[in-house]
């Protein structure tokens, strides 16, 4: 299917979905959180109108829906090689909302990593996507605690740059009418791990930020050690080239090849606000 054919689909699909009912279907489904209660949530099948049109290439691990995000689940690895959603400019707002528990994700089918692989590691439960990126929702706030949304982070990498960075992502939401973000670790070169499950410890996390403008596409990448940096944050600026070169992921198959080789070569990021 063509890429213009595709576009077409979605918006169909998108009218036809949003005219829908919500059909729920209760599932029982048994996990502990972190103080060892065991919780019985009711796992519920919504027809969702939320779509999003750039996620990376699928691979052999294991793909898992949630609303308003998407992941592909390395067993390996014990956490997502990337997670993408999209930010958009409404979603940027404040709430009060209790944080939560971390918990096991009840859509990996293999099971995501216990959260107690990070009691006492040394290593913070470090966000793919922030909790502070889903605060308009009540249900997409609590989305965020579960294990296969975390990866183990220096504590000052994550309280520090990491913090920084996700508030410049919100930022450029605001300021460039939303964004989309694909975010994960690097595992190639690491051979750290913490936990019975011997969850991995990147050796470096990356963020790719997408904006489209009308037809205007612009694409600004990271690539961070996990350690503490009091540095600028465009110090880190990559190409995507060279995160594809790193974990092996086509991220953006979805757009045109011509567009596509030109965004992820690119290196530059002065159409991008840091100040």
């Amino acid at each position: 299917m063509k890429y213009s054919q595709l576009v077409i689909f979605s918006m169909v699909s998108l009218t036809l979905l949003s005219s829908c009912k919500r059909d729920f279907g209760p599932a029982d489904l048994r996990i502990k959180n972190e103080v060892g209660d065991t919780l019985i949530m009711k796992e519920t099948v919504a027809v969702s109108n939320i779509v999003f049109d750039y996620l990376p290439a699928a691979s052999r691990n294991e793909i898992v829906k949630h609303k308003y995000y998407t992941l592909s689940y390395n067993e390996k690895a014990e956490q997502a090689e990337w997670l993408a959603y999209e930010l958009k400019k409404e979603y940027v707002t404040k709430s009060d909302f209790k944080r939560p528990y971390f918990i096991e994700d009840p859509k990996v089918k293999t099971t995501s990593a216990d959260w107690r692989n990070y009691k006492d590691s040394g290593y913070d439960k470090g966000h793919l996507c922030p909790a502070g990126d889903m605060q308009f929702d009540k249900s997409a706030y609590n989305d965020t605690f579960y294990t296969s949304n975390i990866s183990p982070q220096n504590h000052d990498f994550n309280a520090g740059f990491w913090n920084r960075l996700e508030q410049k992502i919100r930022y450029w939401a605001v300021r460039y009418d939303g964004v989309y973000v694909v975010t994960g670790g690097v595992f190639k070169n690491s051979t750290k791990t913490i936990g019975r499950e011997k969850v991995i410890v990147p050796d470096s996390f990356y963020k790719i930020v997408l904006n489209r403008t009308n037809d205007n596409y612009k694409m600004i990448a990271f690539l961070v050690p996990n350690e503490p940096s009091e540095k600028p944050l465009y110090s880190f600026v990559v190409s995507v080239d060279r995160i594809e070169e790193l974990t092996g992921i086509d991220f953006f198959p979805k757009l045109d090849d011509k567009l596509e080789n030109s965004l992820e070569k690119n290196t530059d990021y002065s159409a991008w606000i840091f100040n």
